[in-house]
């Protein structure tokens, strides 16, 4: 997978072909030091929502590789984020994250 930041795209493979997804959002987190993406594929969920994508990132470059949360702690973290995002917003999906 690869995050154009430039043109706010992600690249991932999904069923053997590659889909272009629109960047939701970024943030950094002070405890990880790491950067985060979230982003959809605009999928509809079985819960009727977009599928929201979270991924890990080094931001320096124009397009950078993305890396998998396999982290416990981490996932947690991301998790709380993004319930925070979805009760600010209403609108959000299922999360996958990659």
């Amino acid at each position: 997978m690869e995050f154009d930041i430039e043109n706010e795209k992600v690249l991932m493979e999904k069923d053997g072909r590659t889909v272009e997804c629109d960047v939701l959002f970024t943030f950094d987190c002070e405890d990880t030091l790491k950067s985060y993406v979230g982003y959809t594929d605009n999928d509809i969920a079985s819960n009727g929502r977009k599928n929201i994508y979270v991924s890990s990132y080094n931001p320096l470059g124009s397009v950078v590789a993305l890396e998998s949360i396999t982290d416990k702690k981490e996932l947690d973290m991301i998790n709380d984020v993004l319930q925070q995002i979805d009760r600010e917003s209403n609108n959000w999906g299922g999360v996958t994250y990659e």
